[in-house]
């Protein structure tokens, strides 16, 4: 993990620097100081937008009793597009948007539900409801059952 984070840390300001120098070649320094500076505004703008309506969707899963995990992965997701659109540069900009829309960062959420050690299943509505985790689930390995409380009758003497 910590390879994978050091050749990332190492490569996206690589891209990002090779990126912001064609750019400047071809449009100039100047606008591509502006564009840099309006994608991150314009990104700031959307992120606070986006950030406000998944806080009262979870606050309305909350007020109904329900877990909000959809959207708390969202928040996760939101996050990760603040940062991306706050770091300058074309590269990180263009995913932080793609981030910031909904169909995308559905796809981004079931993802990573699929590899998490959390099993999320998805209702007819969108939302994800928890599961617990078994490390050797398989799909067919479920076994259907009932709890009966039969502690009245067998009293332990």
């Amino acid at each position: 993990m910590f390879r994978f984070l050091f050749l990332l840390f190492l490569i996206i300001p690589i891209v990002e620097i090779y990126v912001l120098i064609q750019v400047g070649d071809v449009i100039g320094a100047l606008p591509t100081i502006f564009l840099v500076v309006a994608t991150a505004v314009l990104g700031a703008f959307l992120l606070r937008l986006q950030g406000f309506q998944t806080l009262q969707r979870a606050q309305q899963s909350l007020a109904s009793g329900q877990i909000p995990a959809t959207e708390m992965l969202e928040g996760v997701c939101l996050v990760i597009a603040g940062a991306m659109l706050l770091t300058p540069g074309f590269v990180t900009d263009t995913l932080g948007f793609l981030l910031l829309i909904p169909n995308i960062r559905r796809l981004v959420i079931k993802h990573m539900a699929k590899n998490s050690r959390i099993l999320y299943t998805q209702n007819r509505s969108g939302a994800f409801s928890q599961q617990r985790y078994r490390s050797d689930y398989r799909e067919g390995d479920v076994i259907d059952g009932e709890v009966v409380d039969d502690d009245d009758k067998h009293h332990l003497r």
